[in-house]
């Protein structure tokens, strides 16, 4: 596994931005066809009933996504600034720590949704006619969702290590054997739902396993490193975790902001369409991840260049990263808002057929829902530059704005208003709010010129 010559230094910036974007952007969209495809197949093996039953274990699966980038963010910014200041000893410990507390933080909820499995689909929406497809779905994949935490923590960890194209080659590896097993058992095998499941564990673990084995075995740098089980060790360990929690809380939120958007989408599309509705919103949640990746690509990218250069206090070349990832947000928000305006048909046309009521609810609802797709993905870069130069309590502030503050109320207002219409539109609401609230905080800054 070859290592790419990066300095993350002296290197134009733009230049470094380039290297780093094009494969992360690659690879995140590689985890997000994964789940694309697993509903591809869904639709058109299982129907409509199937893709809204995905959508009801969705909300627990963003929260341990959400695990993951939290831990990885945290290790990888602390880590960052240890290596630009020499210390290697001690970003070895901090990315071994790391993976010690997402995995015993990941196995908890893991263990729980399979002992209380009916339970914890009901709690999370699921009709009694979903139960059976809900149920399967969790017992053939929740399993694989600890590899899937340690790959979100290794991406970060090999990028950092100056690999960026093999963290490309897990995440595309995954999605390319999801496709293959999607296919196999869900059509000459007709294993139905357990079938998507059961090939979405093995591809996550598959991925994971390429990861890891270039940090046990090829990473130049950011190796593993042994922990003492002395009491001082013990409290260095949990002190650096909780530090690492807090840079990267951001990240998780953010997560945390898609599982909410999921949770209530479900039970007001139930309340006001029935299972059509939450089939219809379920395919708009395939595609959410897509977006999602999009700001999440950006600000993985600009996290090292901006971090390493923080530490040194290369205040400049912190600035036009920034400026370039907040370009590229721009950019990319303006493009998959005309892709999902332009062709709403054929996106949802991709899941299920267009005669089907919960496509005809979809195709009518994705412009609007598009709506907030900019404003999702510049919040994500800025949220992601504040983590990034260690504002932990900005980043949690917008993070929690965004995903809390502002969503829960507009699921619950904006529909009653707009009728059905506002179900689509509460996303966009609460992203055009937080946005403009993170423009009037960089213009007070700029103005005091404490930026």
């Amino acid at each position: 596994m070859e290592r790419d010559a990066i300095d993350f230094g002296t290197e134009k910036v733009s230049t470094l931005f380039k290297k780093l974007f094009f494969p992360t952007l690659l690879g995140m969209l590689g985890m997000s066809a994964m789940t694309a495809i697993d509903g591809i197949f869904i639709g058109h093996s299982v129907g409509s009933d199937g893709i809204a039953a995905v959508n009801i274990i969705c909300p627990p699966l963003m929260l341990l996504t959400g695990l993951g980038l939290m831990t990885g963010t945290g290790c990888s910014v602390v880590a960052s600034i240890h290596l630009s200041r020499g210390k290697t000893k001690a970003a070895r410990l901090n990315v071994t720590q790391a993976f010690l507390f997402a995995t015993a933080a990941a196995a908890v909820p893991v263990a729980l949704l399979l002992a209380f499995t009916d339970e914890a689909a009901r709690l999370l929406g699921s009709s009694e006619h979903l139960l059976p497809l809900v149920r399967d779905y969790i017992v053939w994949n929740v399993p694989s969702w600890v590899f899937m935490v340690w790959e979100a923590v290794a991406l970060f960890v090999i990028r950092l290590d100056g690999a960026p194209k093999v963290a490309m080659a897990s995440s595309l590896t995954a999605a390319a054997l999801n496709v293959v097993l999607d296919w196999l058992f869900m059509f000459p095998l007709g294993w139905g739902i357990m079938g998507a499941a059961f090939a979405t564990s093995i591809a996550t673990t598959s991925g994971c396993l390429i990861a890891i084995v270039y940090i046990l075995r090829h990473a130049k740098t950011l190796r593993l490193a042994p922990l003492k089980a002395s009491r001082t060790s013990i409290r260095l360990t949990a002190r650096n975790i909780g530090y690492q929690c807090r840079i990267g809380s951001s990240a998780l939120l953010g997560e945390a902001t898609l599982a909410v958007l999921i949770l209530m989408g479900n039970f007001v599309f139930m309340r006001y369409l029935g299972d059509d509705g939450v089939g219809a919103f379920g395919i708009a949640c395939y595609y959410t991840p897509f977006i999602f990746m999009v700001g999440n690509a950006i600000a993985q990218s600009a996290q090292p260049i901006i971090s390493y250069n923080f530490g040194l206090g290369a205040s400049a070349r912190v600035r036009q990263a920034e400026r370039t990832a907040l370009v590229t947000a721009a950019v990319c928000g303006l493009v998959v808002v005309a892709a999902f305006t332009g062709m709403p048909g054929w996106l949802v046309g991709l899941f299920v057929s267009l005669d089907n009521g919960a496509a005809r609810i979809a195709v009518d609802g994705f412009p609007y829902f598009a709506a907030g797709f900019v404003f999702f993905i510049f919040n994500l870069t800025a949220i992601g530059y504040f983590q990034s130069v260690e504002r932990i309590r900005t980043a949690l502030t917008f993070a929690v704005m965004r995903g809390f503050v502002l969503l829960v109320p507009s699921f619950l207002v904006v529909p009653g208003l707009l009728g059905t219409h506002g179900i689509w539109l509460a996303m966009p609401v609460a992203e055009c709010l937080t946005a403009l609230s993170v423009a009037a905080f960089y213009a007070i800054k700029r103005r005091s010129g404490t930026r």
